[in-house]
């Protein structure tokens, strides 16, 4: 299984700018879509944890992305609970992505040093975040807690945060322009 650094994860995160986002229950249609998106130029793909047997799935998503798709950095995401995480950890998934602050899935993520991107929808939750250890926030759910513009105001006082906004998000020029 091809392990990364959350080091490595974070920058290559920072590198592309954006994660595709993806669940099905059919293996051979997610590897076409990996595939696809793998000769697009992503190197980072989130895998969702949405549906019955999507541990299956994953496991063997990530055994071929590490065996035909050797950039490529497979994390998990809709992740809820401690529990999880470590089925995920144990799966191979190089990061967790949460909807939400959990502080027991940080202590997880962080004794097997995994990238943690916890949800977070005030800033409190995102000062709480880091200092549990996380180096991307997951802003969620995006559209209801402000937007790019949330995200603008944000850096202000937290300039060293890195973020991700996620969930319903309109950068339309228009709406950025509001």
């Amino acid at each position: 299984m091809a392990r990364f650094t959350r080091i490595q994860v974070a920058l290559k995160m920072a590198e592309t700018g954006m994660i595709p986002v993806y669940y099905h229950n059919d293996t051979d249609l997610c590897k076409k879509v990996l595939n696809a998106c793998y000769e697009g130029g992503v190197r980072v793909f989130e895998f969702t944890n949405r549906g019955d047997f999507a541990h299956e799935v994953f496991a063997d998503l990530n055994k071929y992305a590490a065996k035909e798709l050797p950039e490529m950095i497979l994390g998990i995401g809709s992740v809820v609970d401690p529990g999880t995480a470590a089925l995920y950890i144990q799966l191979g998934a190089n990061f967790i992505v949460s909807p939400v602050l959990n502080e027991d899935m940080a202590k997880v993520c962080n004794r097997r040093k995994i990238l943690w991107a916890p949800g977070c929808g005030s800033v409190t939750e995102i000062s709480k975040a880091e200092e549990l250890g996380a180096e991307i926030v997951k802003i969620f759910p995006g559209t209801q807690v402000g937007g790019p513009k949330f995200v603008e105001t944000l850096k202000n006082p937290f300039p060293w945060s890195s973020v991700m906004l996620t969930g319903g998000v309109d950068t339309s020029v228009e709406n950025l322009a509001a």
